[in-house]
């Protein structure tokens, strides 16, 4: 990422050796519309941070097998806040994470920051990862962290696909173009079909799209995610 100042520079650093990226720079004017700071300010600039594809399993695969209780309840969380939490100490950053109360507009920042738009699946689609890729956590600043802003590219991606399979696909019916029927997926995977397909390798839908497939995550990650899914009983 080009035209970040030092301190950018410095996060980008730490954050390689974790698997994760700094994916984009959400800038608020004068503080307008941005996050509170620890002091009571307002933040002039959010550094995104996240995966990019399988990036950050295999660091948090072995961080896992390391803790007593592999890593809680929300391992993947409890993770994250401890790598971006150190990071946030050492720059003098406030940390925000996407479970946390108050809960931050992390889909609107990576909108402001990358140009993003919404997927029929709900999951922000990007023109070179697709729909593989994720937000663990921001880091907000009192001042900017950038020395230019180029405006991100708008691309409607999910328009401009002709056959759109990820529709087409979805064992549940539940993508549609302007929306996604959560509770319809919900109980489709306790279903003995949805058991044997989506919970064990991963939304259909989503492998579906042909945007970004090289970026697909790991089957394990992929169980992973679907299996901290809080599913109805079956």
């Amino acid at each position: 990422m080009s035209g970040l100042l030092p301190i950018a520079d410095g996060i980008i650093s730490a954050l390689t050796e974790h698997g994760l990226h700094v994916r984009g720079v959400a800038h608020f004017p004068d503080g307008q519309g941005g996050p509170a700071l620890s002091d009571g300010r307002q933040a002039l600039s959010v550094v995104l941070i996240g995966n990019i594809g399988g990036s950050l399993w295999e660091t948090f695969s072995d961080w896992r097998e390391k803790c007593w209780d592999r890593g809680g309840t929300d391992p993947l969380d409890t993770w994250s806040k401890e790598v971006i939490g150190e990071i946030a100490g050492r720059s003098g950053a406030t940390a925000y994470y996407p479970s946390d109360q108050p809960y931050q507009p992390f889909q609107q920042w990576a909108m402001k920051a990358e140009g993003l738009r919404a997927s029929p699946l709900g999951i922000l689609i990007h023109p070179q990862y697709g729909l593989w890729h994720g937000y663990r956590g921001a880091l907000g600043f009192a001042e900017d962290v950038t020395e230019e802003r180029v405006p991100p590219d708008d691309i409607d991606i999910c328009g401009q696909c002709p056959d759109k399979p990820c529709l087409s696909t979805c064992p549940a019916t539940a993508v549609f173009l302007d929306r996604f029927d959560v509770a319809r997926c919900r109980f489709h995977l306790v279903t003995t079909e949805g058991k044997a397909g989506c919970m064990s390798s991963g939304c259909l839908a989503r492998t579906a799209c042909p945007v970004g497939s090289m970026y697909r995550y790991p089957e394990a990650q992929l169980r992973f995610h679907m299996e901290a899914l809080r599913l109805p009983a079956g």
